[in-house]
């Protein structure tokens, strides 16, 4: 069986996400090819390819393209994470990413929240506060896939105060408004919590 998936013109994460899915398809094994345009996402499906024991080669094409081929083999449940989503709780605390530039810090927040919601086990819940709380919004970038998690049942929460504070507690466009108190609660009773 053979596979290709056109990743080009795709930022990160968008090409792994997209190998990931596909590997997970691929029961019965067979070649997973993978077409992208830059070597930051060669390196980084050479990477996954590698954290799953699947052996890779990357040709470059007359064009400058890549093709990331992936011989993946036949298995049960390839693609699964190894974690428990039960409880696992995503604090967001900015609309930015790490430190350094701050719109690259937005991108890669965009990047997160997207590759969060194609894991194949999603969080429990999701808190956006301080300047998270600008993201659950309309408008957002990352609307859809917030949206998207939580009509997979994914519980979103977004701090009132900081809504208020920012002035958007009209525009909240997907999950609820909660308070420090269940925002305690939810992190203090989370099997674990990730904060980007």
């Amino acid at each position: 069986m053979s596979v290709t998936v056109n990743a080009l013109g795709k930022a990160c994460p968008f090409p792994v996400v997209e190998a990931m899915r596909e590997i997970g398809k691929m029961t019965d094994g067979g070649t997973l090819e993978v077409l992208v345009d830059n070597e930051t996402a060669v390196g980084n499906l050479e990477r996954m390819a590698a954290s799953k024991n699947l052996s890779s080669a990357c040709e470059t094409r007359e064009d400058g393209t890549f093709c990331v081929r992936i011989e993946v083999a036949a298995c049960e449940a390839c693609g699964e994470m190894a974690f428990d989503a039960e409880r696992i709780v995503v604090a967001v605390d900015s609309a930015e990413m790490g430190r350094g530039d701050s719109e690259l810090g937005k991108t890669l927040m965009k990047g997160f929240l997207y590759a969060l919601s194609q894991l194949p086990k999603l969080p429990q819940t999701l808190i956006f506060y301080n300047g998270g709380a600008t993201i659950p919004v309309e408008g957002s970038v990352s609307l859809e896939d917030l949206m998207f998690m939580e009509k997979a049942g994914v519980e979103i929460l977004t701090c009132g105060t900081c809504l208020n504070f920012y002035g958007l507690t009209e525009k909240l466009a997907v999950g609820s408004v909660t308070n420090m108190y269940t925002i305690v609660e939810k992190l203090a009773g989370a099997s674990k919590v990730i904060k980007p």
